[in-house]
């Protein structure tokens, strides 16, 4: 009876998705006569994958019709260790760059005066539809309202856990979004001036002040509608405050290229955070979302000093367990015979302060 419930509410939940998702316009971006490799006919394609045909369709029929045995998260993550913000620190920061993880792919990155917020999603839900879709598992740290003033939203791509609508319109006025190519027009559309939003391709790069950004490759893909797919690009960021350096891998599937070129490029990286979570099974998540050990690769391919794991622990999206990502990311470094310290995966709510960068 179980199994036909859930049978039940996967087509309601198609249903609902449908209905809303539907309803986006449709876009086309004019084929150049050159292009870079990224770039296809019309919008952008992954150089060292084939094209990922994933969808809400495909996804449910995996999980609702398929064999693949789903993990219960909302069993496990009442023990999810959650550390309430500090607002003292969080709203007057010291001298050193300072890490706060908020959830997911969410991260407050301070220093010099400076506030950064990474694919801020602070919603129930990471879905186009308030009833349906995966939900938060894990009580936010702090809430919008108690946050800094945000100088700079940085977007990795259009995915709906990664970039939320009812999260963007809360900012002020001021807030600066530093977004992939094809993006601004999503942000016009929500009442943001278009002046407040600057796209980047890969390896573009622009300085605000002590801030410094260069969009970098990754290997996924976009989305927010039925007809949009991949017509807008995925990034990931490198940010220079001064003295210190931070990697942001985004949402990413791993190849042996794009990263080792990231770690070329750039002459040291203090902090990299990198997705840990959102992997099984693999044959369906593999070219889209690294595995632990994946991501101890990217670690060492990206010459990161030190990495922060993310994308676990708040919303369910995938098959395996709760902690799984966490267990496994310990058993690579220690397989690698790197500092356990060397890539941690945080409470939610935990603050990291970098010494001397």
């Amino acid at each position: 009876m179980s199994v036909l419930l859930n049978r039940i509410k996967a087509i309601f939940l198609l249903t609902g998705v449908v209905a809303s998702i539907a309803l986006t316009a449709c876009k086309h971006i004019d084929e150049p006569s050159e292009r870079p490799a990224h770039h296809a006919a019309k919008g952008f394609q992954n150089p060292y994958v084939g094209p990922i045909e994933k969808s809400p369709f495909t996804f449910l029929r995996m999980k609702y019709f398929g064999d693949e045995e789903f993990a219960d998260h909302s069993l496990e993550a009442d023990l999810m260790p959650i550390i309430p913000g500090d607002l003292g620190r969080i709203q007057g920061p010291g001298d050193q760059p300072q890490i706060t993880w908020i959830g997911h792919s969410t991260f407050l990155i301070q220093y010099k005066g400076i506030s950064v917020l990474t694919d801020p999603i602070m919603s129930d839900r990471a879905s186009p539809i308030s009833f349906a879709g995966p939900k938060r598992l894990v009580a936010l740290p702090i809430e919008q309202s108690q946050l800094p003033d945000i100088d700079y939203v940085i977007i990795s791509h259009s995915h709906y856990d990664h970039l939320d609508s009812e999260t963007i319109l809360k900012f002020g006025p001021s807030t600066q979004y530093l977004v992939p190519l094809k993006l601004r027009s999503w942000f016009v559309d929500l009442g943001v001036p278009a002046e407040n939003v600057q796209e980047f391709d890969w390896w573009q790069q622009a300085n605000y002040g002590e801030l410094a950004v260069t969009a970098t490759p990754s290997q996924h893909w976009s989305a927010r509608g039925l007809f949009d797919r991949n017509e807008t690009l995925w990034a990931a960021w490198h940010l220079s405050i001064g003295d210190f350096s931070l990697w942001f891998a985004g949402d990413t599937g791993y190849n042996e290229i794009q990263f080792k070129e990231i770690g070329a490029r750039f002459e040291s990286i203090d902090v990299a955070l990198i997705p840990i979570g959102a992997y099984a099974p693999r044959w369906f998540m593999k070219d889209q979302h690294v595995n632990p050990e994946e991501a101890v690769q990217m670690h060492m391919d990206v010459g990161a000093k030190r990495s922060l794991g993310m994308h676990w622990g708040t919303f369910q999206l995938t098959a395996e367990k709760f902690f799984e990502p966490k267990e496994r990311l310990a058993l690579a470094l220690a397989e690698r015979r790197l500092d356990p310290e060397s890539f941690s995966a945080l409470s939610i709510g935990e603050i990291v302060e970098v010494a001397n960068p």
